[in-house]
């Protein structure tokens, strides 16, 4: 079975380091993501503030020759959207901006949807079961548990509210590299799949439709959305399994509440 890379404790200060940082991005894109912005004026905005006030680097700039530092995924978008000027956000849309941030060597990934002012009940039901889909499996990490535990965790959540999981897109392994082993699949059955243990770090981040999980993706050969048209939604952190537990390294401030002693 592969297993994740281990990392050493000055090594896992170093993504703690990142994943803070990486959480003051989405506390200054709070006061920014508003109706009439377009995504690329976010991205623009969301580079400068890595670079200049953070002293840091976008990691996703240039990997895998991709152009820009966010991904924004609206509506019936599931993942990798490409920012664009002719791409404003109006009242009722759904947005996930997905972001990286490398400090230091070691990279951090985490992504937030943002609803508008006059986004559908439905709408709003989708992104909140996403969101406790997500904690959902990130409670199941701790040394000795399976990627399986996460996976049917997650699977549990989206599934009893009528929704499907996206199978061809999963979280993974993180570090030095923004794509490492293991991959962390948001399906499956507990105690199947590699052990856990401290001193891994991964991303959890399940991508949720309102319809049927199948999608494709656009032209562009990025762009993935959903094939009925219907809503998706997504949010991530960065993970570290701990001696006893977890510790979500991209935790938000408002968040910290959902962190229980483990």
């Amino acid at each position: 079975m592969i297993q994740g890379i281990i990392k050493s404790a000055p090594e896992i200060e170093f993504m703690r380091e990142s994943g803070r940082l990486l959480a003051q991005v989405f506390t200054m894109l709070d006061d920014i993501v508003k109706e009439g912005i377009s995504t690329l004026e976010v991205n623009s905005q969301v580079e400068n503030y890595i670079r200049k006030q953070l002293n840091a680097r976008p990691a996703s700039l240039g990997q895998y020759g991709y152009q820009f530092c966010l991904n924004s995924s609206i509506n019936e978008v599931v993942c990798h959207g490409m920012p664009s000027a002719n791409k404003k956000l109006s009242a009722k849309d759904i947005v996930n901006f997905d972001i990286t941030l490398e400090k230091n060597g070691f990279i951090a990934d985490s992504s937030k949807m943002y609803l508008m002012s006059q986004t559908s009940p439905i709408a709003k039901k989708l992104v909140k079961t996403t969101y406790e889909a997500m904690w959902a499996g990130i409670r199941e990490v701790k040394p000795g548990a399976t990627l399986g535990d996460i996976g049917a965790a997650v699977q549990a959540v989206a599934e009893k509210q009528g929704y499907s999981i996206v199978k061809e897109y999963c979280g993974h392994g993180i570090g030095k590299e923004m794509h490492e082993e293991p991959q962390i699949l948001h399906y499956g059955k507990r105690g199947r799949g590699p052990e856990l243990k401290a001193g891994m770090t991964f991303t959890i981040e399940p991508m949720v439709n309102q319809g049927k999980a199948k999608t494709k993706t656009k032209k562009d050969g990025w762009t993935v959305v959903t094939a009925d048209k219907k809503l998706s939604a997504q949010w991530e952190h960065t993970i570290l399994v701990t001696q006893n537990g977890f510790e979500v390294l991209t935790l938000r401030p408002e968040e910290s509440h959902l962190i229980h002693s483990n």
